[in-house]
């Protein structure tokens, strides 16, 4: 059966294809933050455009993209199908920002990826605890998210739960939706 895509969808994942939004690289700044964090966190936007508190999450950064995993039903999953832009600090809550594209990965390349990768660079995965395995994938338990940043936040950039996400543009007072 085919699925109903909104008119509005439509013209903004054209506006954001033909801006570049979702090609973006991960900054030089990003780039070296990611390298010696350990959590990212991550805040998605609500339906009334407003932050959500942002959670402590493992990651695996990639040239242009960065990988997290999540429980299927978790609000940042439900946000991110409805299209929701994720705001994502690097290593503390006052970290480096950016905001960023994400969309769950269905792609078992990219799920044997995080189950390999996860317990190489966290202790509690690779002795058992709370990492991603085929088979919380393969019973849709977890799913893994792919970012891809599409523009730095100003240095000193803080979560602020309740308050109006930015834009994915520049220059712009409400996020896409």
């Amino acid at each position: 059966m085919l699925r109903r895509v909104r008119p509005l969808s439509i013209a903004i994942f054209a506006v954001m294809g033909m801006l570049g939004v979702a090609n973006s690289d991960v900054t030089p700044r990003d780039a070296g933050a990611l390298a010696n964090a350990t959590y990212l966190y991550i805040a998605t936007v609500r339906k009334d455009g407003d932050q959500s508190k942002a959670a402590p999450v493992w990651f695996i950064a990639g040239d242009k993209q960065v990988f997290i995993d999540t429980n299927s039903d978790s609000w940042k999953a439900k946000r991110i199908r409805r299209g929701s832009p994720v705001l994502v600090w690097i290593g503390s809550q006052t970290g480096p920002a950016f905001i960023g594209q994400a969309e769950i990965v269905q792609d078992t390349a990219q799920q044997d990826m995080m189950i390999k990768e996860i317990p190489n660079k966290y202790f509690l995965a690779k002795i058992g605890f709370f990492g991603p395995t085929r088979a919380k994938f393969d019973s849709g338990k977890i799913v893994t998210i792919r970012i891809t940043p599409a523009r730095d936040l100003p240095d000193g950039f803080q979560s602020q739960p309740g308050t109006p996400a930015p834009s994915l543009e520049p220059g712009t007072a409400r996020p896409l939706q």
